[in-house]
């Protein structure tokens, strides 16, 4: 019988995806769970007989589980992950093409492919950093600024919450002015004055937002998306479609890159959804580290 491991984000999704529904789920499919909360103290016990890993839980709980693998460096034996998301945006499972049935996940589990997943070193801030979505600055870590600041009404769905931050980046890329970034891709210069620089991994980032339509993140390379004040109006056009429940396809101006060095003017600054302000300015280097994790996707 396979051992699963599980680690659970209980404040995320309902309480239809209790502790209780994910071993019973499980267990019906033939498996052996371990149960960890991501809420308790010592949560990151991992047992060494596991087979593979289930996640359950948005993209912060894939974040703090990496963290944790590479911390500890438990990464050298790579556990096969499954997915069960729960969080708001879920952009690493919208990524690998995921939905939020854990029953159909475990059905495929065994006859499901690997998916190599790539991250995003960074260089240059207090500790080394990475990524598993993107990094950025200019217009969104001024969002992420903007919304710990404020007093943030509660929604009840995840769809009301992305509509809600939709609205807010609208209206702060309406008179959000450019400021000048050194950008190195590869060896070339890309500097300019810049609305948003966002160096991604996925194609998806934020509140679903779709900057890099082509990224793969288990190809080895990242793709820095390079937004200008001329490019203002088909943002706002993306950002407008959005906010009504539609999925615009929009094409914003990008370089494939192995490595980049990025010194934007402007201490603030995101790491996936963590925004963060820089003490002095620094220029950060990004390279990508391949096939870090390995996630299962249906067949």
């Amino acid at each position: 019988m396979a051992i699963v491991q599980i680690f659970h984000n209980p404040g995320a999704g309902t309480e239809d995806h209790s502790k209780k529904w994910l071993i019973q789920t499980l267990e019906e499919q033939g498996f052996s769970c371990v149960y960890r909360s991501t809420n308790n103290k010592n949560w990151q016990k991992l047992d060494s007989e596991a087979d593979f890993i289930v996640l359950a839980g948005g993209d912060g709980t894939v974040r703090k589980v990496t963290a944790e693998l590479l911390n500890r460096k438990l990464i050298e034996k790579k556990y096969p992950i499954a997915l069960h998301p729960l969080g708001t945006a879920n952009n690493i499972a919208l990524t690998l093409g995921l939905n939020d049935c854990l029953k159909k996940l475990s059905d495929n589990w065994w006859k499901g492919d690997v998916k190599s997943f790539d991250i995003g070193l960074v260089e240059g801030l207090d500790r080394p950093a990475f990524f598993l979505e993107s990094l950025g600055f200019g217009l969104f870590p001024k969002l992420l600024k903007e919304l710990a600041s404020e007093d943030r009404p509660t929604h009840e769905t995840p769809k009301e919450e992305i509509r809600y931050i939709l609205k807010v980046l609208h209206r702060l890329a309406e008179t959000y002015e450019p400021k000048e970034c050194h950008v190195e891709i590869d060896g070339e210069d890309h500097s300019g004055e810049y609305l948003w620089v966002e160096v991604m991994n996925t194609p998806y980032m934020g509140s679903n937002l779709q900057m890099a339509p082509n990224a793969d993140p288990g190809d080895g390379c990242l793709e820095v998306v390079m937004i200008e004040a001329k490019h203002r109006k088909e943002l706002l056009k993306y950002l407008a479609a959005k906010i009504i429940g539609n999925e615009p396809q929009w094409n914003p101006p990008f370089k494939q890159a192995h490595r980049v060095r990025i010194a934007y003017n402007s201490p603030h600054l995101h790491i996936d959804d963590q925004y963060l302000k820089l003490q002095k300015f620094s220029e950060l280097k990004i390279h990508i580290q391949k096939g870090i994790l390995d996630f299962i996707v249906p067949a």
